[in-house]
């Protein structure tokens, strides 16, 4: 099949499925949902914002199911976590997440999704270097939310909100860590792809 330049379509994991159809994309977001969920309580308590395995969770969901599923996935993450599913970090849920720190962050879950999904339709993550870079750009998006949303929060709980008491409290503690996640994602992705060629 091809598309209007007459070239093959960019196929992201998810496209490998032998099934495909409204079904298959409706499980398939479901299931990034619940991954994201799952990932959400692997957790070293920290206050405001606790290191959770999210980020891994959305850059493979995104990377994996393509931009489009990868947002449709995260929006049903956040909604269904606002709507009262344990969904968020410590299980918490219901719209009294919105007064969390941390919770811009989940916002900037959804852009990132996008934004891996659309790099995996180029093959990005197809080999580890590429890959890494993919998962890293992708990883910082979160940031770009989360921070503002940080301050702002700080701010109204009587919390100094300052830039470098932001940067300590949201950015700081998560380097590490998040290009540790961006590379197990790095590793894991081509060698998903290398499975599948083997078949």
């Amino acid at each position: 099949m091809t598309n209007a330049t007459g070239f093959a379509p960019r196929a992201v994991l998810a496209d490998r499925l032998r099934t495909h159809g409204l079904a298959t994309d409706a499980a398939l977001v479901a299931g990034g949902a619940l991954f994201t969920a799952a990932l959400a309580q692997v957790e070293v308590p920290m206050w405001p914002v606790p290191v959770t395995g999210q980020t891994l969770a959305v850059v493979l969901v995104g990377a994996t199911l393509g931009a489009r599923r990868g947002v449709l996935s995260m929006l049903v993450y956040a909604i269904a976590g606002l709507a009262g599913a344990p969904f968020f970090a410590d299980a918490q849920g219901g719209l009294q997440a919105l007064t969390l720190p941390s919770f811009g962050y989940v916002i900037g879950f959804i852009p990132a999704a996008c934004l891996i999904g659309w790099l995996a339709r180029r093959n990005w993550d197809r080999g580890v270097g590429r890959a890494a870079a993919a998962m890293l750009l992708a990883s910082a998006v979160p940031f770009v939310t989360g921070l503002p949303y940080l301050a702002v929060a700080l701010g109204a709980l009587g919390a100094p909100n300052d830039l470098q008491s932001v940067l300590a409290a949201g950015l700081y503690p998560f380097i590490v860590g998040g290009i540790a996640k961006a590379l197990i994602a790095a590793g894991l992705l081509p060698l998903a792809w290398k499975a599948l060629g083997r078949r």
